[in-house]
C-alpha cells in the first residue's frame, strides 16, 4: 500500500471520528482540563505536575530559559508555574500531549521520524513565541502554544506507521493525481496537503483547542504568509519556514522554499527580521532545548 492510500484509509477513519489514540494521551487531557479550571490554584497545580516527574523537569527549565527568566533561576515547580502563569503552563502540557500522540513505537525509523518531528516542533515553537513578542506584537504564549501543537495531525500518523509503513515514504506520484483503485470520498479529493488538514482537525477537536490557534493551524494548513507577518497564522507559517529541522513527513511544501529561507528578511521598526533573531538566539537556543527536555 503506498502513502496516499494508507493516507486514506486514515482519512476515512477521521471522517467517522474512528481516530485511536495512546491510552496515555486520555490522562494528560484531563490534567490539562484539571489546570484549565479557573479553580485550579498554583498549590494545586504544583501538585498535580510533580506527579509527573518529566513534565515537572521540562516547566522548571522553561521558566529559567532565556525567553523567560527575568529574575534568577528557579528551583521548584510552584515558583515555575507561578513565573510563567497558567497560559504557558497549559502549553507545556499540550507538548506532552503531542509527544505522546506519535505513541511509543520500537521501531528504530519510526523513532528517528518521532525525535525529528519533534526537534521541528520545539524550533517552530520558540521562534514563534520570540516573533509574536518581538515583530508581530500578539501574545507570544499563544503563539508558542500554535507552534507547538501545529505538527498534531503528522504525530498521529506517527502512531499508525507500524500498520501503514509507506507513511513514512513520500509518494511515487504527484500530490492531487488520483488512484483509480481508489473509491474517492464523498465531497473530498483527497491529496497530500488536504489530507493533513483533516486529520488535524480531526485530532484538534480532542485537545479542545482555543479558536485562535484554530485559525492559524487552517492558515497553515491553507494560508498565504503576508510579509511581514500581522496575524497569527503568519506568525506560525514564518517560524515553520525559519525552522532549521524541517518536518520529516513533509515531502512537498520544502522543495522550492527551502532555496529561500536564509534570503528571508525584512524591515521591523528600527531593525531587520535577521538582526532580531539574532538578538534573540540565546533565547531562542534556551527555549527549544527546554521544550526538547
Amino acid at each position: 500500500m503506498n502513502r496516499q492510500k494508507a493516507l486514506k484509509c486514515i482519512v476515512e477513519q477521521a471522517h467517522k471520528g474512528d481516530l485511536v489514540f495512546p491510552a496515555n494521551v486520555a490522562a494528560s487531557l484531563k490534567l490539562q482540563q484539571t489546570l484549565d479550571d479557573p479553580d485550579c490554584s498554583v498549590d494545586m497545580a504544583s501538585k498535580l505536575v510533580l506527579n509527573e516527574p518529566l513534565l515537572a523537569a521540562k516547566v522548571v527549565a522553561i521558566a529559567n530559559s532565556a525567553a523567560y527568566n527575568r529574575g534568577g533561576d528557579v528551583t521548584n515547580v510552584k515558583a515555575a508555574i507561578n513565573r510563567l502563569g497558567f497560559k504557558t503552563l497549559l502549553a507545556i502540557v499540550s507538548s506532552l500531549i503531542v509527544r505522546q500522540l506519535a505513541g511509543s513505537s520500537k521501531d528504530k525509523a519510526i523513532q528517528a521520524k518521532t525525535q525529528k518531528l519533534w526537534e521541528h516542533t520545539a524550533q517552530v515553537a520558540a521562534l514563534s513565541q520570540v516573533i509574536a513578542r518581538r515583530i508581530t506584537r500578539l501574545d507570544p504564549d499563544t503563539a508558542m502554544f500554535a507552534g507547538i501543537v501545529h505538527e498534531v495531525g503528522n504525530f498521529y500518523l506517527l502512531s499508525q506507521a507500524e500498520e501503514f509503513p509507506s507513511l513514512l515514504e513520500p509518494d511515487t506520484f504527484g500530490v492531487g493525481e488520483v488512484d483509480d483503485e481508489l473509491p474517492e470520498f464523498e465531497d473530498t479529493l483527497v491529496d497530500l496537503e488536504s489530507s493533513e488538514a483533516i486529520i488535524g482537525r480531526a485530532v484538534i477537536q480532542k485537545l479542545c483547542l482555543p479558536g485562535s490557534v484554530v485559525e492559524a493551524l487552517e492558515s497553515m494548513w491553507y494560508g498565504l504568509r503576508a510579509m511581514p507577518p500581522e496575524t497569527l497564522g503568519d506568525t506560525l507559517l514564518l517560524a515553520n519556514e525559519l525552522a532549521a529541522t524541517k518536518s520529516p513527513l513533509d515531502f512537498n511544501s520544502y522543495a522550492e522554499s527551502e532555496r529561500f529561507t536564509s534570503e528571508i528578511d525584512f524591515v521591523v521598526g528600527d531593525g531587520t527580521l535577521n538582526s532580531i533573531l539574532e538578538e534573540s538566539d540565546e533565547e531562542l537556543r534556551t527555549l527549544t532545548s527546554a521544550l526538547l527536555a
